[in-house]
């Protein structure tokens, strides 16, 4: 490990050990999704969980959609910050994750506050109705990036708030090799794309993976 790769993961543990420390819920989780799963690096982790929670504080929206539920990890952190009335709805097009997601939000209690959704979100997005969301959260197929975001744009109510993950990618958006890489690629348009969309303000957050955050104008 180099210098700096070590002065940036201590860093890291010493921000993890001045911050809330992780629900036991999700901490179960995490090893199961380790033990159990191919890719449990998908997951929002400690440090972007609570970071998801306390912008959910800040803005009190009342409707939140998430793309990608994945493992349901980020589902949970993000209900743990809604208000009274508030409510979740997280799409997964991955039917087999679905017992894996229902095993951890039927014993979260935030359960009541959050419906799982499978299918496409591109086909599920347009059956809401416009203004209906204050915050959305994307973290699915990053080939479709850019089809999510239009999709939902319409959806968020103005003033209203879109998280992206991943827009960093590892560093993959610095590197020119990986331009053919359809996930990367996916990025970069997306990145181009934003930066210059005058509908939204933006700022790129750099936290584990790059993580954007976007306001309706």
């Amino acid at each position: 490990m180099c210098i700096m790769d070590a002065r940036e993961k201590y860093i890291e543990e010493y921000i993890v050990s001045h911050s809330d420390p992780e629900p036991l819920l999700l901490k179960k989780l995490q090893r199961d999704a380790h033990l159990h799963l191919l890719r449990p690096r998908m997951i929002a982790g400690h440090l972007q969980g609570r970071l998801l929670k306390m912008f959910v504080h800040m803005i009190c929206p009342k409707h939140v959609l998430e793309i990608g539920t994945y493992t349901g990890y980020s589902a949970i952190c993000l209900a743990e910050g809604l208000p009274e009335g508030g409510h979740l709805y997280t799409i997964e097009i991955n039917d087999e994750m679905e017992d894996f997601i229902r095993k951890y939000l039927d014993q979260s209690e935030q359960k009541e506050k959050i419906s799982l959704l499978i299918g496409d979100a591109l086909d599920i997005i347009p059956t809401f109705k416009d203004n209906f969301f204050d915050l959305v959260f994307i973290d699915a197929d990053k080939r479709k990036y850019w089809e999510y975001f239009e999709a939902v744009l319409p959806k968020v109510s103005t003033g209203g708030f879109i998280f992206v993950d991943n827009t960093l990618w590892n560093g993959k958006v610095l590197n020119e090799t990986h331009i053919r890489d359809p996930q990367t690629k996916g990025i970069l348009d997306f990145n181009d794309k934003l930066a210059i969309d005058d509908r939204v303000e933006k700022v790129i957050l750099p936290i584990r993976d790059g993580l954007t955050l976007i306001r309706k104008k």
